[in-house]
């Protein structure tokens, strides 16, 4: 049997800049013919021209993109060439597991040793072949050229070209016949012939005796008939060996073991006879070991066992349910049954792991370690399992001379012997597997060392960045906040200077507008252009005022407060009060010629003189009566307080 194996070496089919580059390998009978790197193109010229039993990849993804591309694929590979993806179909595995299970271990960095490797496993049976299309092919005979608009001999030549048509299609059809295969013909008359034919015939495509062809005036193609998905058939029909723990009773519980001790299968059903058992048994493989969980192995799973003739294993005493709890801690089950079922496949398991893994030393690659396994579980020795494999004969034991030895002495010497050599290849190997784990475990923490004090260095640098970021963030946050501030400053600052610069001449006096007589009008001016002490302050309206923010700007010193006279005609007299009470002038708008022209509000002199002096006198004869009142009250206290002593007295 021929196989070729392929790997990418580089490239990708996802690229359209850097197409594949494989690692091809050509082997037959299990020796390897040659080996070389190939394109995409050329590996099918190859294909094409020496038409091997099977094509081996690891995965569908290093030739196709999707499954469009994996369809066009196969449907270019010539019909006798088998697709197989040795990782399997459906459930995949890595190809380092399927390699261990033949013994063969290769470079996985190594496109080409991972290539021989997987055209080994291929030809020994592992992986599973894609299947794309049905056992019916599709032949389909058309025109190669097109009649085009033509000439004087324009009729002469389409009769020709649809004369080759029906003449391909009949040899087609002759060739159909004779090989005995059904088919259906769709024809598509036209002048002087046909100019396409059909035919549906139920064979695959390796079956049927016709060829693509593409001449002067016809074209054939072949195509298989798609299926609804791609599907994956195994390789190899052979069944995988298990080894199989059963816990009867009301409840039956089945517990299903590769001979690498990976859980296959664990189920438990009230309604399950020993028919049934045989049944899902048979369908997840073959029993190898059947087991139980108790020394005296019950009737009932005997039965199991004979069934298969499988080999019986039950432990020395019957197990505790620590022991079972420790089996099966590393699987999960829904119950004591499935429980109890699990640790008697486990220890069936443990009690022949010594012998699996020394099989794996001791075994040529390139051999199925479940066969051998499986002949060394039946008694057989590891010779006679490779002969029976390989198809040869056992060579025969040549025989030591005879010695006069009591033969039951000399079959205790014998067993002595053996288990003294097991014994000492087993401490070896163990020795050798310690200095093993010690040179590692000292290189290991060596390497955990050197990577926990660069990460100390790195947490330590991530730290502190982070800590001056914060200080960073901070420091930019209160430069924003101070350019906030000078901004606001120098826009006042200007304000006021735009304010002095554009003062009133000789005969005017500069005013500041204050919007409203309340506390926020206040801090408005005083934002904008300042408060100083002996400044003209503008109200436009004071219909309504605050008796706080009145008292607020006549406490501040300012030379006087101008405004509009509201509909009353005349202040209200608790402002006017306040006013008077620090003796700060309160004058009239109107009185005082109050202008306004373009923001600048000005008032002439003569004028605020003349109001100044008004208000002047008016303060003095109010803080003339002021004082009368407070002297009148005084003298009104005084005498009621003398009356109230000439009542005592009296």
């Amino acid at each position: 049997m021929r196989v070729f194996g392929i790997d990418i070496i580089k490239g990708s089919v996802r690229s359209k800049s850097r197409r594949p580059m494989y690692a091809l390998i050509r082997m037959e009978d299990g020796d390897i013919l040659g080996e070389g790197e190939v394109t995409g193109f050329r590996l099918f010229r190859i294909l094409s021209e020496e038409k091997p039993d099977i094509l081996a990849v690891d995965s569908l993804q290093e030739i196709a993109i999707d499954q469009h591309d994996l369809y066009t694929f196969l449907q270019a590979l010539p019909p006798s060439v088998r697709l197989v993806q040795v990782t399997g179909g459906e459930r995949k595995e890595s190809l380092g597991k399927v390699a261990s299970r033949f013994n063969i271990s290769f470079n996985r960095f190594d496109p080409f040793d991972e290539a021989r490797t997987i055209a080994r496993v291929a030809g020994l049976g592992a992986g599973a072949e894609v299947v794309a299309f049905e056992n019916t092919s599709e032949i389909i005979v058309s025109r190669h050229r097109s009649p085009g608009k033509g000439g004087w001999s324009q009729n002469r030549y389409v009769r020709k070209i649809h004369g080759s048509v029906q003449q391909k299609a009949r040899e087609i059809e002759m060739a159909l016949v004779a090989a005995g295969l059904r088919y259906r013909k769709k024809e598509t008359r036209a002048f002087g012939g046909n100019s396409r034919v059909a035919f549906e015939v139920a064979a695959a495509r390796d079956q049927v005796p016709v060829s693509t062809y593409r001449g002067a005036d016809v074209q054939v193609r072949i195509s298989g008939k798609r299926l609804d998905r791609i599907t994956f058939r195994p390789l190899s029909g052979k069944p995988r060996y298990l080894i199989v723990g059963i816990d009867p009773g009301t409840t039956t519980a089945i517990a299903m073991l590769d001979l690498d001790g990976n859980l296959l299968a664990l189920s438990s059903s009230r309604q399950m006879a020993m028919s049934d058992v045989i049944e899902a048994i048979y369908r997840v493989g073959k029993p190898l070991v059947i087991a139980s969980d108790v020394h005296e192995m019950p009737f009932s799973v005997e039965k199991v066992r004979r069934a298969f003739n499988g080999i019986a294993y039950s432990p020395r005493q019957d197990m505790s349910v620590e022991t079972k709890h420790e089996l099966t801690a590393p699987f999960p089950s829904q119950n004591d049954h499935e429980r109890d079922a699990l640790a008697a496949a486990v220890e069936a398991f443990r009690s022949y792991r010594n012998k699996f893994q020394n099989l794996i030393r001791r075994v040529p690659p390139g051999n199925d370690l479940d066969e051998v396994k499986a002949g060394i579980v039946r008694g057989q020795s590891l010779e006679q399992v490779l002969s029976e494999m390989k198809g040869r004969p056992i060579r025969p034991v040549v025989e030591a001379p005879k010695m006069e030895i009591d033969p039951r002495t000399d079959e205790r010497i014998r067993i002595l012997d053996g288990t003294v050599k097991r014994l000492k290849g087993v401490v070896k190997d163990l020795q050798q597997d310690l200095q093993k784990k010690d040179h590692e475990i000292i290189r290991l923490q060596g390497r955990i060392k050197k990577i926990r004090s660069q990460q100390d260095q790195v947490f330590r640098r991530d730290a502190e960045i982070i800590k001056r970021d914060a200080i960073i963030t901070g420091l930019k946050k209160r430069i924003r906040r101070e350019e906030r501030n000078s901004e606001k400053l120098r826009k006042r600052v200007k304000k006021i200077r735009d304010h002095d610069k554009a003062g009133p001449g000789e005969q005017e006096v500069m005013l500041k507008l204050l919007p409203s007589l309340t506390r926020e009008g206040i801090r408005a001016l005083s934002d904008e252009l300042g408060i100083k002490e002996g400044d003209l302050i503008y109200v436009p309206r004071i219909d309504s005022w605050g008796k706080n923010a009145a008292r607020e700007l006549a406490g501040s010193g300012i030379g006087g407060l101008l405004a509009r006279l509201p509909r009353s005609s005349r202040f209200d007299p608790q402002l006017e009060a306040i006013f008077r009470d620090v003796s700060i002038p309160l004058l009239s708008a109107e009185m005082t010629g109050v202008q306004v022209k373009g923001g600048i509000i000005t008032v002439p002199r003569d004028r605020l003189d003349a109001a100044i002096r008004a208000w002047d006198d008016q303060q003095r004869a109010y803080e003339r009566e002021k004082k009368k009142t407070l002297l009148e009250d005084i003298y009104r206290e005084y005498r009621t307080e003398r009356g109230k002593e000439m009542k005592k007295v009296g």
